[in-house]
C-alpha cells in the first residue's frame, strides 16, 4: 500500500448530524416548512450531493426552490457549527494517518465537497489532524463531475503519482465507494452514525474503526 485515501470529511470526523442541523436551519431561514428527521436523513444520504439532495426533495414535494442558494446557506451554517462545536477524529483516524506517514505511505483527502468545508473541519480537528498530514487534498472546485463519477479519485492518483492498485480508499457512503471502485481502487466502507447501515455494495470490508496495520494485512 503506497497511499491511503480518505473519501470524505465524514471519514475523518462524525459530521453528519451537524450537516442535518445545518440543512434544517437553512430550510427554516428560506421560509420552508421542511424538516429532515434523522431516519429520513439516513435514507436521503444514500445519494450524495447536498444541492442535488435539496433538488430531489423539492421535486418529491412538488415544490420549486433555489437549491443553490439554500445549499450555500446550509454550508455557511455548517461551517459556523464546526467552529463552535467540539469535534474529534473518528476512532483510529489520527493514529492511522500518523502510522501511514511514518511508514512512507502517502495520504490523500479525496472529496467533492467545498474547500471551505474541508478547511473548517481540519481547523476543528487540529492538532490531531492537520492539513500538513495530507499529500493531496481534492475538493469540488478541482473536478467537473462529483461522485459517484471517478474524477476526484483519478485526479488524486495523478497528483500523488501512484497507480490505482497501490492505493486504498476509505469511504462512508455508497456513491463514494462507487467512485473509488470505478477508478480501480480497493475500497473499504467506514460508515458513520447515519450511514453505517447502508449496503456498501462491493466494499472490500466494512470497518467500525481504522487501524493501519490491519489495513495492510487485508491488502497483503
Amino acid at each position: 500500500m503506497k497511499a491511503l485515501l480518505f473519501g470524505s470529511i465524514g471519514t475523518l470526523a462524525e459530521t453528519s448530524e451537524l450537516q442535518r442541523e445545518a440543512f434544517n436551519r437553512a430550510f427554516s431561514e428560506a421560509g420552508l416548512d421542511w424538516n429532515w428527521p434523522r431516519e429520513q436523513y439516513q435514507e436521503l444520504l444514500k445519494d450524495s450531493g447536498g444541492k442535488q439532495r435539496i433538488d430531489r426533495f423539492a421535486q418529491s414535494q412538488g415544490e420549486t426552490v433555489d437549491a443553490e442558494a439554500i445549499h450555500a446557506n446550509k454550508s455557511r451554517i455548517f461551517q459556523e457549527l464546526l467552529q463552535r462545536k467540539s469535534i474529534q477524529p473518528r476512532l483510529g483516524v489520527a493514529e492511522t494517518i500518523q502510522q501511514a506517514k511514518k511508514e512512507g505511505a502517502k495520504v490523500g483527502l479525496v472529496t467533492t465537497t467545498s474547500r471551505e468545508n474541508i478547511d473548517n473541519l481540519i481547523q476543528a480537528l487540529s492538532p490531531e489532524v492537520s492539513a500538513e498530514d495530507f499529500d493531496a487534498i481534492i475538493d469540488s472546485s478541482q473536478v467537473n463531475a462529483k461522485k459517484p463519477e471517478s474524477d476526484a479519485y483519478q485526479l488524486a492518483l495523478e497528483k500523488l503519482s501512484i497507480k490505482a492498485n497501490d492505493a486504498i480508499a476509505i469511504e462512508d457512503n455508497q456513491d463514494g465507494l462507487t467512485a473509488a471502485q470505478s477508478a480501480g481502487i480497493d475500497s473499504y466502507a467506514f460508515g458513520g452514525d447515519n450511514t453505517q447501515d447502508h449496503d456498501f455494495e462491493g466494499a472490500e470490508d466494512k470497518l467500525s474503526s481504522l487501524d493501519f496495520n490491519q489495513l495492510k494485512q487485508k491488502e497483503s
